[in-house]
């Protein structure tokens, strides 16, 4: 039995650069750094990487301050002038240069510009370019597409939808449409969206 080669701070930072919210890589990282071994010898390391992934989890879930975001500012600076490993500080760096983003504020106020924080976001068939072929409820797991295959003999189709509650943001759905009719939404864009509607319908 061969023992698992240990990554360092740039075999993390590499994978999570598949990644596009800066928010997602640092809880990528944060989790990754929490599952290799640790050498024990300092506290702000041990602790800080275990305080940041439960913050970065609360921002991802929606559920974060402004305080949050300065927690994580804070955790970083002890980090850096305090761990005495070197992966420790690099840990740091990586997480302080994350954190100069914009988009940290963005998930406070409840947008993620990159779409990848499923608390944000909503997959939405566009009718227009929908087909009712049907593949996309093929693929569902979960059935959170709603609607009717389009047979030739029959007219008054259901349109397809996606049904939020159900939906997990898994993406399978859009990897299979052949129409591009699948999208991913802004949930506070399409908030506003809709009470503008409601807005300019009153009489």
């Amino acid at each position: 039995m061969t023992d698992k080669k240990e990554r360092n701070t740039g075999d993390i930072i590499q994978e999570a650069g598949s990644l596009s919210c800066p928010v997602q890589k640092a809880a990528y990282y944060m989790d990754a750094f929490l599952k290799e071994l640790m050498c024990g010898r300092c506290f702000p390391c041990a602790f800080g990487t275990y305080e940041a992934a439960i913050i970065l989890q609360k921002i991802i879930s929606g559920n974060a301050a402004t305080a949050d975001i300065d927690a994580l500012r804070r955790i970083a600076d002890v980090m850096l002038t305090a761990s005495r490993c070197k992966k420790g500080r690099e840990t740091a760096q990586f997480m302080a240069e994350l954190l100069k983003s914009e988009t940290f504020p963005e998930h406070v106020e409840g947008r993620c510009p990159a779409r990848e924080c499923i608390s944000f976001i909503e997959y939405r068939i566009i009718p227009e370019k929908c087909i009712l072929c049907g593949e996309c409820m093929k693929v569902c797991r979960y059935n959170a597409v709603a609607g009717e295959k389009k047979v030739a003999y029959l007219s008054g189709y259901l349109p397809f939808e996606i049904v939020s509650k159900r939906c997990t943001q898994c993406g399978e759905c859009m990897k299979v449409c052949p129409n591009d009719a699948i999208i991913i939404v802004d949930k506070r864009e399409l908030a506003e969206e809709i009470a503008d509607r409601q807005h300019y319908a009153r009489p």
